[in-house]
């Protein structure tokens, strides 16, 4: 009994040492000298500040980017919503880009507006042959130039923002590493030539299988503007090629103000050489061909003098990556145009009118549409960057912002096309059935505005995170579906359908890249973490 009480003494002499010691630990760590605290206040607020400072100022807190994927990628839809106007270093910068491209892009479509209002005043017959013109012409320039375009755009702004970090940094190893910016630049198109002659040669041959047949009062006009028209294709190549050399230096301005020139330029002749030199069809092709040899000039005398043009070898054109992201781009573009191309074949075979109404219709969708994609221009390019630095935090803000400027964008111009298509319809043409037809499309050419203001950015976003084989295999299934859709659509509901299954085709575009980002798949993973 007396070693047992003995044992407990010990152990619980051992148990208050222990107490003891454990407790002045605890009040060592929390216990800080005055002198301390005097001495490390300045520099611990100085270093909060720094932190704080260095944080993304939109960047949502840990909790937002833990949980289900599928509810981190669409949350970005609404997080820090109240920002979306706020004129901060991001929404500047955005802007910056966004505005001017925005305005390049669409002063194309709206020339073309301005001469389908031109061509209009011909008859229906002229406007009818003149849209599916247009329609092939615009299939083959985006099947040859698009890829490169897309893919020069994120190339430039990658190693521009490497080149910049390794000159903040004074990392002269990591700058000699990273190609130079003005390789990107040699990458021009030569197939512009081939285009032109492919053309030249084919026109009757394409037209025919756009169901433009020989004995259609629409082939003699078609004929005649395509075959005028495809004489500038190395132009038109040239010039797109290099805007999206200047998009990636986030130069939206000098496009901006090529393109203004050159379509001003295209306006003024349209009258001129239609109806004082009685050229008709004729004279609107050569106008348009006349401005893009003129915005080719100007863009090739500006970007002399930025970069070196010609490359120090062949080895700096870095043929391998171009042709390698090229191929999946062109995929992409041959089924993006294809569901297009085969609306406008598929309009022309139900007639002159159907076909004149469409061409007006569509020529309304694509050009207020293609706003949104100067916020596509504006995505891509500040995503690449901020992807080059791996900016984590910049590359969610951004891509947010984006998204939701996109959401109002498509809901602006739903109101403003829907009342402008219901009253200003006869501003492109006199004729009384086309205009009936018109207004049986506004539902769906102003409803789907906001659909395709998100495709479009979502474009954007996607090739500014390099998402280049995501992004090719989901269009290739998503014209798989819509192909059918406008086949079997406008077969049984003419002119309705054919508008039916572009929405269809838009949405599933839309809902794509959604899930993509809301899954957090691909690029996206890291907000899984």
């Amino acid at each position: 009994m007396a070693g047992l009480k003995k044992m407990e003494e010990v152990t619980a002499a051992a148990a208050a040492v222990a107490a003891s010691s454990t407790a002045e630990k605890r009040a060592a760590a929390v216990v800080v000298p005055d002198a301390a605290l005097t001495m490390n206040g300045a520099a611990g607020a100085e270093e909060k500040t720094a932190a704080a400072a260095a944080a993304p100022e939109d960047l949502p807190a840990p909790a937002a980017l833990s949980g289900w994927p599928r509810r981190v990628g669409l949350y970005l839809f609404v997080m820090n919503i109240r920002s979306v106007f706020k004129l901060d270093e991001l929404g500047s910068e955005v802007l910056r880009i966004a505005v001017p491209a925005s305005l390049a892009l669409a002063a194309d479509p709206l020339a073309s507006l301005v001469d389908t209002a031109f061509i209009g005043r011909l008859g229906s017959v002229e406007i009818a042959a003149v849209g599916v013109s247009i329609a092939i012409f615009n299939q083959v320039s985006k099947v040859c130039i698009y890829p490169l375009v897309s893919v020069t755009t994120s190339f430039v702004a990658e190693e521009d923002a490497i080149i910049s970090k390794c000159i903040e940094e004074n990392s002269s190893q990591d700058l000699e590493k990273a190609s130079p910016v003005d390789s990107e630049t040699n990458n021009l198109p030569v197939s512009g030539p081939d285009k032109a002659v492919f053309l030249v040669f084919s026109a009757k041959f394409v037209l025919n299988i756009m169901g433009v047949k020989n004995d259609s009062p629409m082939l003699r006009p078609a004929v005649r503007y395509l075959t005028i028209r495809s004489l500038g294709a190395p132009a038109v190549l040239l010039s797109l090629a290099m805007q999206g050399v200047f998009r990636g230096f986030k130069d939206t301005k000098t496009p901006l103000y090529a393109t203004v020139v050159g379509d001003a330029a295209n306006i003024i002749l349209d009258p001129i050489l239609m109806f004082v030199c009685h050229m008709g069809v004729t004279g609107a092709a050569v106008a348009h061909v006349i401005s893009q040899y003129l915005i080719t000039m100007i863009l090739l005398c500006r970007l002399i003098r930025q970069v070196d043009v010609i490359p120090p070898s062949l080895k700096s054109l870095k043929f391998g990556r171009f042709l390698g992201c090229g191929f999946l781009l062109l995929a992409r573009v041959v089924a993006v145009t294809f569901c297009v191309t085969l609306a406008s074949s598929l309009a022309a075979r139900h007639g002159p009118t159907i076909m004149a109404a469409f061409q007006i219709c569509c020529q309304l969708w694509l050009a207020t549409s293609l706003l949104a994609d100067g916020l596509a221009v504006a995505g891509q390019a500040v995503l690449a960057s901020a992807f080059a630095k791996n900016d984590k935090g910049k590359v969610v803000v951004a891509t947010s912002r984006v998204l939701q400027l996109s959401i109002v964008l498509g809901m602006g111009l739903t109101v403003v096309l829907g009342v402008g298509m219901k009253f200003g319809a006869g501003i492109f043409t006199k004729d009384i059935d086309v205009i009936d037809v018109i207004h049986k499309g506004i539902p769906f050419v102003a409803g789907t505005q906001t659909i395709n203001s998100l495709a479009f950015v979502f474009d954007g976003i996607n090739f500014g995170a390099s998402d280049y084989t995501y992004s090719a295999y989901s269009m290739v299934g998503v014209a798989a579906i819509s192909i059918p859709c406008l086949v079997y659509l406008s077969a049984h509901n003419g002119f309705i359908g054919i508008w039916i299954a572009l929405t269809i085709y838009m949405s599933l575009r839309t809902i794509a890249s959604t899930w993509r980002m809301g899954a957090a798949r691909g690029p996206w993973v890291f907000l899984r973490k």
